[in-house]
């Protein structure tokens, strides 16, 4: 069987210090038919030289350049969504990586036609790469009322097929993944888990969503004001997604 093209999105911002290893956890995946979008964020350090360099190596790369800088990855992101040639969008930040056999055990799983996002689960490692077996495990399907109470889908695992539900683009919020993820689930499909283990998620100290009780707040927000949920069912979700998340952190 043919194998159909996959569009990797990665925003980048002062990342030369990771970037190559997320790059050549792209190259070495066993699935070849692929596009990388590297999308630079007014970055001011040598990361666009790094990219260059790899570039000149393998003409799957590309280097795009974001003029309209929020500080935020959306409109990086929804540039790369943009200029992407391939039926599945999938995403990984410059400061994680894949493991080789990430896309090869997603793709296939699209077959079923209810299943629009597939997702794995993923390790944790710290800022100089170190893992040590912290597992984040998901569960083996995701709906969109399952979503509402806490997001499973780590986005550097997530892949959508823009077949079934068109190209899409972030809100310019924080957790914009989670609300893409709810916008396709909300349509009516199913997410899907391959049940393995298929990226490494850098733990960087001064990142935003390292700070959980920052985080709440945008939470209550989705609920209300983009999901438009009630008082009562925001307030029901909001729990759930509180302990779940204080669970996740200290995997």
């Amino acid at each position: 069987m043919r194998k159909e093209l996959v569009s990797i999105i990665m925003p980048m911002h002062n990342s030369a210090k990771f970037v190559g290893e997320a790059i050549t956890s792209v190259i070495n995946q066993t699935y070849d038919n692929w596009e990388l979008l590297v999308i630079d964020d007014a970055s001011e350090d040598y990361s666009c030289d790094i990219v260059r360099e790899y570039i000149k190596r393998d003409n799957r790369i590309h280097l795009l350049f974001n003029d309209n800088h929020t500080g935020r990855p959306s409109s990086p992101r929804n540039m790369g969504v943009n200029y992407a040639k391939g039926r599945y969008i999938a995403f990984l930040d410059s400061d994680d990586m894949w493991f080789q056999e990430k896309l090869e055990q997603q793709i296939p799983l699209f077959d079923d036609d209810n299943v629009a996002i597939v997702y794995s689960n993923y390790e944790k490692m710290d800022e100089d790469g170190h893992r040590s077996c912290r597992i984040v495990k998901a569960p083996v399907t995701a709906t969109y009322n399952m979503l509402l109470s806490g997001n499973v889908i780590g986005n550097l695992t997530g892949v959508y097929d823009q077949k079934k539900v068109g190209k899409l683009e972030f809100l310019d919020i924080h957790h914009e993944d989670y609300v893409l993820w709810l916008s396709i689930l909300k349509k009516g499909f199913i997410a899907k888990n391959t049940n393995t283990i298929t990226a490494a998620y850098r733990i960087v100290s001064n990142s935003i969503s390292a700070n959980k009780l920052q985080v709440l707040p945008w939470q209550w927000n989705i609920y209300r004001d983009i999901e438009h949920l009630s008082l009562l069912r925001s307030a029901y979700h909001f729990v759930n997604y509180a302990i779940k998340a204080f669970l996740k952190s200290n995997i």
